[in-house]
């Protein structure tokens, strides 16, 4: 089906067919019509204390608002994570902001976290029917000066925690300025140990513990990687998410769109966020789970990001290329590449 639909899709804006798209897949879960194909086979999988159908998942940025939560629940994604939200609304960066490549898979975004502010997606979660794993990922709002980001971060931890399975902490678009400073050093570490401690404290109150999860960028030298690896350790989180998208246009440059700011996702971020999966790994040595993003557009690119130490993985850009089926096609071979 989607085959047929994404031609039509791709005759709007990339923009406007994302909204369309959304609008389609919540009035779907609405109406109970997902699920009408060939369902994943189950895979369980147990991470950060949660256990997973099978560990396909939706990256956020797809559904910032939370608007289609059921929706994307029913094409059989073993989790799902909606954001990235901030504390207030905010309309994000001015428009044309999103960009196809499609002669690379790929996409160009410069979207600035544009959503409805986290009250307004809590209100959804809220009215969804989905019981399954559900991550909500946070951000800060572009005019909260860098030196207060962890003002922002701690309002949305605070807000979110009730109602999400685990909570992922983006300090990697390189959409919003100053962002990507908070991965490294003082100020990595000090983010860090004001959401440990909050999450203490929130844990305490609501009687449970939900996992943070920490989303770094593609675009570190190694010794970054470990380092950052190692505080995010250290500080007691609960995962790493490898990757968010690129600033680098390797594989693009001649490419129509490729000189537009913004981060570039889909196939030719794939060897890269690869590459960063296997060192955190070995950094790592199983002492914290993975969840690997970036690049995947086949079944193939789903293990190989497992092989690389992955315990989970996420799409994206591999969904508005491929559809459904990408879901389906990624469980299939993680299960036989385990067989």
């Amino acid at each position: 089906m989607y085959d047929a639909l994404r031609p039509l899709l791709f005759k709007l804006s990339p923009e406007g067919s994302h909204e369309l798209a959304l609008d389609l897949i919540g009035a779907a879960g609405r109406l109970g019509l997902t699920g009408l194909g060939r369902q994943p086979g189950r895979l369980p999988v147990q991470v950060m204390g949660l256990e997973f159908p099978n560990p396909v998942g939706l990256a956020a940025g797809l559904d910032k608002n939370g608007t289609a939560i059921d929706g994307f629940a029913g094409l059989g994604f073993g989790f799902v994570e909606i954001g990235t939200v901030t504390p207030r609304p905010q309309p994000g960066n001015p428009k044309p902001r999103l960009f196809r490549l499609e002669q690379a898979d790929a996409i160009i975004n410069r979207m600035g976290f544009n959503n409805a502010g986290v009250d307004a997606l809590i209100e959804r979660v809220r009215a969804a029917r989905f019981k399954g794993v559900l991550g909500i990922n946070i951000g800060k709002n572009a005019d909260t000066p860098v030196e207060r980001a962890v003002d922002d971060y701690l309002i949305g931890l605070d807000k979110v925690y009730a109602h999400a399975s685990y909570i992922t902490v983006n300090v990697s678009s390189p959409n919003t300025p100053g962002l990507r400073s908070l991965q490294f050093g003082d100020a990595l570490k000090s983010l860090l140990e004001s959401l440990r401690q909050r999450q203490e404290d929130l844990a305490a109150r609501h009687g449970r513990r939900v996992p943070i999860a920490i989303k770094i960028a593609p675009d570190m030298t190694d010794e970054e990687i470990v380092l950052t690896a190692q505080a995010i350790r250290d500080a007691g989180m609960d995962a790493i998410i490898a990757t968010n998208t690129t600033l680098g246009r390797e594989g693009v440059e001649n490419l129509p769109y490729a000189a537009e700011a913004g981060g570039l996702s889909g196939a030719p971020v794939r060897e890269k966020s690869t590459h960063v999966v296997r060192v955190l790994a070995g950094e790592l040595g199983g002492r914290l789970p993975i969840i690997a993003a970036g690049g995947i557009l086949s079944g193939e690119d789903a293990a190989e990001k497992i092989a690389a130490g992955a315990s989970l993985v996420q799409i994206y850009s591999g969904f508005i290329y491929r559809g459904p089926a990408l879901i389906r096609e990624a469980v299939d071979a993680i299960a036989a590449a385990r067989s």
